[in-house]
C-alpha cells in the first residue's frame, strides 16, 4: 500500500489528468457516486474515476496499479452481486462513455464501455436493426455481453456473445489492446463469457439482425391455472419457430390501468410471449393460450426498445437472484415450479421466472465458455423487496426455489444471473473443462489479479 502522501500527489495529479471527474470519501457526490441497482450492495471504495474516454480509463488504471489498488469496473452498475464496487478499491466508472455507432451497411454497431440496453437499442431501432440484449433498458450492455448474454430475442439470435466482433480492453498494466477472431483470439475466446475478468472494456463491437417488427402477447390469470398455462407455454415453445420467446412468471398484481383493482397486490401468474415479427402470426400461435380463462391481455406490434423497459425496476430497491438451468420440462418439474409460487414475497416486486432456451442459443457456437447453452429451459427466482427486514423472507425463498428444482438442473448457470454463491458456482458458470484455460488467460491478462470484483477466475 502506498504511503499517505504518494496517495495524496497521485490522487491529486489524478483529478488534474483526468477529462473525467474523480471523488474519494468526504467529497462532495461521492456517495451518489458510489450508489448501485441493488440497494444491498454498500460498498465505500477508496477512489471512484468517472472516466470520459478510453485514455482516461488508461490514466486510472495506472493511478491504480501506481497506488497497488485493487479495480472494479462499473458500467450499468446493474449487477446483483455488486461487481461495479469494492471496499478500498479504484472503481473504473465508464458511464460517460456511452456512445453507440450503428454501421446499418455491415449490420454492426459500435457500443462504449458504459452504454446501457436503452442506448444500445434505441440507436438500433431507426434501423430496423437489433440484437440480443438484457431485459432491462438498464443494464450496462459491457457486463452483459462479456458475461454471456440471454434476452428475449436469443432464440431468434443465439446469445449476446454469439454477435460479439471484437471488443477494445485496457488492460491491468494500462495497455490497450484489441481482441477479435484474427487479434488476440485467445483473449476474445476469454471474453465469451469469462466477464470483467481481463480488463476494462473501453468498446464493444456488435453483430445485428433485421428486425422490422416485434410483437408481444401478455396475459395473465389467477395463480390457480399456472400448471395449464405452463403446460400450454412449454407446447408452443415445443412447436413454434425460433422466433418465438418470452416466459411464464408469477408476479404481484401491478397497479397498473390493465390490472383489475381487485388483483392490484395479489399473486398472479403471467404468460408473456415475444415474436420477432408481427402480431398476427404471433396471435396465432398464440391461440392455446388465448383459449384458458385470463383476467388481463395484452397483444400487439411493440417496437423491441419498449419492451426492454416494461420490467425496469425503479432504484433504491434490495435484489436477491438466483437461477437453475434446466436439463427438460416434465410435468413433475412443472410442479415443483408452480408449487414454489407460495412462498413468493407479496407484495413486493420479485418475480419467479422460467424462461424458454434452444432454437439459436442451442444451435451456437460451443466452443465458448458458456456452459448453460443446452439447456432448454431456466428457471430463475428474482427476489425484489424494499424493506431490510424482509431479507432473510425473500432470500430463503430464492434458495427454495433453486433446491425445489435441482433434480433437473444440468449444474450450469448463467453467472450474471446470481450474486456471490461460490467458487463453485463460478466454475459451473464457465464449465469445468474451460476454468483451466480462462485461468490461463487469467494470467496473462491480470497476474495480480487486479480485476478481482467480479465472478472471480483466479490466474493459475
Amino acid at each position: 500500500m502506498a504511503s499517505l502522501s504518494k496517495a495524496g500527489a497521485a490522487l491529486a495529479a489524478l483529478r488534474d489528468d483526468l477529462v473525467g471527474d474523480v471523488f474519494a470519501p468526504g467529497d462532495p457526490g461521492y456517495d451518489e457516486a458510489r450508489t448501485v441497482f441493488n440497494a444491498m450492495i454498500d460498498r465505500r471504495p477508496a477512489v471512484i474515476a468517472q472516466c470520459a474516454d478510453a485514455t482516461d480509463v488508461v490514466r486510472a488504471v495506472r493511478f491504480g496499479r501506481e497506488l497497488d489498488l485493487h479495480i472494479a469496473v462499473r458500467g450499468g452498475g446493474h449487477s446483483v452481486a455488486g461487481t461495479a464496487l469494492g471496499d478500498g478499491a479504484l472503481v473504473v466508472d465508464l458511464r460517460r462513455m456511452h456512445q453507440v455507432t450503428v454501421d446499418p451497411a455491415a449490420e454492426a454497431v459500435r457500443i462504449e464501455g458504459g452504454a446501457t440496453m436503452s442506448h444500445l437499442d434505441r440507436a438500433t431501432q431507426p434501423y430496423g436493426l437489433a440484437t440480443t440484449g438484457g431485459r432491462a433498458s438498464t443494464t450496462g450492455v459491457g457486463g452483459f455481453v462479456l458475461g454471456g448474454g440471454t434476452g428475449w430475442l436469443d432464440r431468434a439470435f443465439g446469445l449476446a456473445v454469439d454477435n460479439l466482433i471484437a471488443v477494445e480492453l485496457v488492460t491491468a498494466d494500462a495497455e490497450r489492446v484489441h481482441a477479435s477472431a484474427d487479434e488476440n483470439p485467445e483473449l476474445f475466446w476469454a471474453l465469451h463469457g469469462g466477464g470483467g475478468n481481463f480488463g476494462v472494456a473501453t468498446a464493444l463491437t456488435l453483430r445485428l439482425h433485421e428486425l422490422p417488427e416485434f410483437s408481444l402477447v401478455l396475459l395473465m390469470f389467477l395463480p390457480r391455472l399456472g400448471p395449464d398455462v405452463l403446460h400450454t407455454f412449454r407446447e408452443i415453445i415445443r412447436t413454434g419457430p425460433d422466433e418465438v420467446g418470452g416466459a411464464v412468471l408469477y408476479l404481484t398484481g401491478p397497479p397498473a390501468e390493465f390490472t383489475p383493482p381487485e388483483l392490484v397486490d395479489t399473486l398472479l401468474c403471467a404468460a408473456l410471449l415475444t415474436y420477432a415479427g408481427g402480431e398476427d402470426a404471433l396471435r396465432k400461435l398464440a391461440e392455446p393460450l388465448l383459449a384458458l380463462p385470463h383476467e388481463v391481455e395484452l397483444a400487439g406490434d411493440m417496437p423491441y426498445a419498449d419492451l426492454q423497459c416494461m420490467l425496469d425496476f425503479p432504484e433504491g430497491l434490495r435484489h436477491y437472484w438466483s437461477a437453475e438451468y434446466l436439463s427438460g420440462l416434465p410435468d413433475e418439474a412443472v410442479d415443483a415450479f408452480c408449487a414454489r409460487a407460495d412462498g413468493m414475497p407479496v407484495p413486493t416486486p420479485t418475480q419467479h421466472l422460467l424462461f424458454p432456451q434452444g432454437g439459436a442459443i442451442a444451435a451456437g457456437p460451443h466452443e465458448y465458455p458458456v456452459p448453460y447453452r443446452d439447456a432448454p429451459w431456466a428457471a430463475h427466482p428474482f427476489a425484489v423487496w424494499a424493506d431490510p427486514a424482509d431479507d432473510e423472507r425473500a432470500m430463503s425463498w430464492v434458495r427454495e426455489v433453486r433446491a425445489g428444482l435441482r433434480p433437473w438442473s444440468t449444474g450450469a448457470v448463467y453467472l450474471n444471473f446470481i450474486g456471490d454463491e461460490g467458487p463453485e458456482r463460478v466454475r459451473a458458470g464457465l464449465g469445468a473443462g474451460n476454468t483451466l484455460r480462462l485461468e490461463q488467460v487469467k494470467r496473462r491478462y491480470d497476474p495480480d489479479n487486479v480485476f478481482r470484483f467480479n465472478h472471480n477466475i483466479r490466474p493459475v
